[in-house]
């Protein structure tokens, strides 16, 4: 039990405090490469990979949203002919197919919303024995 004891004598305490006026500088640098770079390097690579997630989660929502905008104005340039209903795409006036004017359909539609009476349909209950 004795062996595991250490006996510091006064000489020794000499010894220490030589070695630390000596090597004041060596110690200040050690204890900033050991303390305050890996505190900061810690954080930066806590950001980082923080940073890194954001991209990778934000990012294939940024195309979905990307494709959703670019089908919603490609679905709306998109008409039909109403002889042949064959699709155009774009601002054509006449179909590609039978020369049909496109604009007529619009007009056609347009009417038909503002009239009600021409989309409803009348039923008459019957009574079934």
């Amino acid at each position: 039990m004795q062996a595991c004891l250490w006996l510091i004598e006064e000489g020794d305490y000499k010894v220490m405090n030589s070695f630390l006026k000596e090597n004041k500088i060596l110690i200040t640098f050690s204890l900033i490469l050991l303390i305050i770079i890996p505190t900061f390097g810690i954080n930066f690579l806590i950001s980082f990979f923080g940073n890194i997630l954001i991209l990778l989660f934000l990012i294939p929502l940024l195309l979905i949203i990307i494709a959703f905008l670019g089908f919603n104005s490609l679905k709306s340039s998109i008409n039909t002919c109403a002889r042949c209903g064959a699709i155009t795409i774009g601002s054509e006036n006449n179909c590609i197919n039978c020369g049909f004017n496109l604009q007529d359909i619009d007009i056609k539609e347009d009417e038909s919303v503002n009239n009600p009476s021409e989309r409803t349909i009348e039923v008459k209950a019957e009574e079934i024995e």
